[in-house]
């Protein structure tokens, strides 16, 4: 009898990777708009820019409010050259994985710690290796 070897099947990030508590009811959640010309992944860490309210991926350089760490995105979104009112992330009372996050290619172990507790802060715990 010959045996029949497939090759391994690589399964993307999902929700459950990411999210290891939240509260119930969606009180962890919140709906927010997206920036204009953003590419959010899950796990995408955002901050909330302050002239708008609107949400974009975190950049510790910037001076425009998304240099603080808001929430985690735990849809994927892509915004084109309007924003979009179709954002959810997490902005309090929940856990996530730290594998999981997205950060931006250019963070430094200091600013990634810096918005690790920005997010603790809000009540989003990021846990390493769960």
């Amino acid at each position: 009898m010959r045996l029949t070897t497939y090759p391994p099947v690589h399964e993307g990030m999902n929700l459950g990777d990411l999210l290891k508590f939240e509260a119930d009811n969606l009180y962890s959640r919140d709906q927010v708009i997206v920036a204009a010309g953003q590419v959010l992944a899950l796990g995408q860490v955002v901050g909330r820019i302050t002239a708008t309210g609107e949400v974009a991926a975190v950049d510790p350089t910037a001076t425009d409010g998304r240099e603080v760490a808001a929430g985690v995105a735990v849809v994927p979104i892509t915004t084109a050259a309007e924003p979009s009112p179709d954002g959810l992330i997490v902005a309090r009372h929940a856990t996530v994985a730290d594998h999981a996050l997205v950060w931006p290619r250019a963070v430094t172990p200091e600013q990634r710690a810096a918005a690790t507790a920005q997010l603790r802060a809000i009540g989003v715990l990021v846990r390493p290796g769960v």
